[in-house]
């Protein structure tokens, strides 16, 4: 993924926005930091091991890689129960701002229609996000636009 804008992230905006995506609780499916299985970890079955290049890296992400139902799934189940036809795998948003067109599907033009289409599970993530000034709001985006 491309670097992160550091002279926009930088800006009071970003930095507040950044505060703002946390505390409204978009962190918890878009979690900023990961860190790679440690170097010899068997995983997937043990169809890999994890080698000592990507082992106990620190990553930022911005997204967990796990199902969620945030109310836009197509109906398809993901390789396991019935119950993740409508989960999707949350998307890294590390690169978001080269992307013209957000959400699985590009169905969104716009950042702001981005985050309304969460439903589901992000529900009272975007009660909160809702809750915020217009100016807070645009923080908040302006943080997004930095990664």
């Amino acid at each position: 993924m491309p670097p992160r804008d550091t002279t926009l992230a930088a800006t009071t905006d970003a930095v507040v926005g950044q505060s703002l995506f946390n505390s409204v609780g978009c962190v918890i499916c878009h979690v900023d930091t990961l860190i790679t299985d440690p170097m010899g970890t068997v995983i997937n079955g043990g169809a890999y091991t994890v080698p000592a290049a990507l082992g106990n890296k620190m990553i930022h992400p911005y997204g967990d890689f796990l199902l969620h139902d945030v109310g836009t799934g197509d109906g398809i189940v993901q390789a396991g129960p019935a119950d993740t036809a409508n989960k999707l795998r949350t998307a890294p948003l590390w690169g978001l701002r080269i992307r013209s067109r957000f959400m699985h599907d590009n169905a969104s033009l716009t950042l702001g229609d981005a985050i309304q289409r969460h439903t589901g599970e992000a529900r009272d993530v975007i009660k909160h996000f809702n809750s915020l000034t217009d100016a807070q709001q645009q923080q908040l985006i302006t943080f997004l636009k930095s990664l």
